[in-house]
Order: C-alpha cells, then structure tokens, then sequence
C-alpha cells in the first residue's frame, strides 16, 4: 500500500507528513514525493515520520537519498520519528549520526536553518 502525503510549511521549513509504510512496495512514492519537493525548490525539509509504522532497509536507503538529495541542493533535512521501533532501527544502523531526528514537527522547525542564505521561499 502506497504511504499518503500532506505537505505543511512552518518558517522557512517544509513539512512532508508521512502516512504507512515505507518499505520496498511504497519507497518509490516517497522518493518522488521528496523528489518533487526539491524540484519544486524546497530546500528545507522536515520529513515527519510520525505516522509512519514501518521503514525496512529499502526505505532507510530512500531516507538517505532524499538527505543527499536536499542537500546536494543546498538545503538541509531534518525527520520527525517518535515511534521506538523506527528509532532503533536508526540507531542499529548509526543513522542517529547522520539524521537530525526530532520528537516531533515544532521542536524540528523551531531549527533554524544554518544556510546563509536561508530564508522563506516564494510559494
């Protein structure tokens, strides 16, 4: 079953709101959903896995595609992820590292982006 979106804004913060799975079935959505984002010219991204049950290996990769691609574009990525089962698997894998990992969407956009350059895009 393909994840659902909803997409809100905080600052200069986008905030891409995850529902379901991200396994190897529903990975591509997400991969597009961050990639259309950046395309459009999100810079910063906030992925809130709040409402997400379920991430294997596949959708880990996807989670570090859409870091390297954020900021491959000069922004920064921060998740959202409460559930326990979600945050061992981040830190089995070390990814706590690489991840700025929230307890939930405020605190993450309270962040303020360390781009020099950061500043509300135009909508």
């Amino acid at each position: 079953m393909d994840p659902t979106f909803r997409i809100s804004e905080s600052g200069p913060w986008t905030v891409l709101h995850v529902h379901g799975e991200i396994d190897m079935a529903s990975a591509p959505a997400v991969r597009r959903a961050v990639v259309d984002l950046v395309g459009g010219g999100i810079r910063w991204l906030v992925l809130d896995l709040g409402d997400v049950g379920f991430v294997d290996s596949t959708g880990l990769g996807v989670l570090v595609g859409a870091l390297k691609r954020v900021t491959s574009a000069a922004g920064e990525m921060t998740v959202v992820c409460g559930r326990e089962n979600i945050l061992e698997l981040f830190r089995m894998t070390r990814l706590t590292a690489v991840f700025a990992i929230y307890d939930d969407v405020a605190s993450a956009c309270e962040r303020v982006p360390s781009s020099p350059d950061a500043e509300v895009p135009p909508r």
